[in-house]
């Protein structure tokens, strides 16, 4: 263990508790139990460590990963996390995702929909969406795009799944991500804090660059398969489209919040 400068043994054994313990955490119901989850591959630990150090609770590299990363190293020396050195088949059987990298993070407290989004102007709300490379990717342009907050409701995939955190490249640290309400909730909660609640739907009747985007606003992004249902739609202020000026039959739904929410960003910005 790595603390205050001390010289770290090297951790050897593939099959040690501990290295059961961080591999549980691929599943939902050993990130629950245990109140944490996994964070891995470099660029996404030392967004944690730079932006969440707090809730950090003990970060693993391979020798070699310690090298070819010191600033890692160092920010984790700063902020005095315990820093553990491993063989590469340790981590490889943590994680084989983790490229010689690893963090273990604490879970943080439930935070209030109120609390997310008071004084916000940009807000990302997912509803339903379930793939995890999508979740993140929106997460990733949420923050891009300058947006305050992202929101996922029940039914989507769970923010901690391990392949939501590595598709926002570190993204998850920089900006509140919520998840759990129904999106009824959620527009009554966005509307009370004062923003403008629209869809982005390919049945809209409101075109983006015709949307009133110049105000504070939440925008919903639907399931890639199914859309937005019209109980949702009814939910929303205005349902909004982005034209489709090729042969292309839709965009997929990251691509569509990056837009939308760059669309907010200029007009707010402007």
């Amino acid at each position: 263990m790595h603390h205050n400068g001390a010289v770290p043994e090297i951790m050897t054994n593939p099959r040690a508790d501990r290295v059961r313990a961080v591999r549980a955490l691929a599943r939902r119901s050993a990130r629950q139990r245990g109140g944490q989850y996994l964070v891995e591959g470099p660029q996404g630990v030392r967004e944690a460590v730079l932006h969440a150090a707090g809730a950090v609770r003990d970060v693993y590299l391979t020798v070699e990963a310690s090298q070819r990363y010191p600033e890692i190293l160092d920010a984790a020396g700063a902020a005095d996390l315990y820093t553990h050195l491993a063989a590469p088949e340790v981590l490889a059987e943590m994680s084989p995702d983790a490229q010689g990298v690893l963090a273990v993070m604490r879970t943080p407290g439930p935070s209030g929909l109120a609390d997310v989004l008071a004084r916000t102007r940009l807000v990302a709300c997912l509803a339903e969406v379930r793939d995890p490379g999508n979740a993140g990717t929106v997460i990733r342009a949420a923050d891009a795009a300058g947006a305050d907050a992202v929101i996922l409701t029940a039914g989507s995939v769970e923010r901690h799944n391990p392949k939501v955190v590595r598709s926002t490249a570190g993204s998850l640290f920089h900006l509140p991500v919520h998840d759990g309400p129904t999106l009824a909730e959620v527009t009554e909660a966005a509307r009370a804090a004062g923003l403008r609640v629209l869809a982005a739907d390919g049945a809209g009747d409101v075109l983006l660059d015709a949307a009133p985007l110049t105000e504070p606003t939440l925008w919903v992004f639907g399931n890639e398969a199914h859309g937005l249902s019209a109980d949702a739609r009814a939910l929303t202020d205005e349902v909004v489209r982005i034209p489709i000026h090729g042969k292309a039959e839709s965009l997929n739904l990251a691509m569509a919040a990056t837009l939308c929410l760059y669309a907010s960003a200029s007009a707010q910005r402007s």
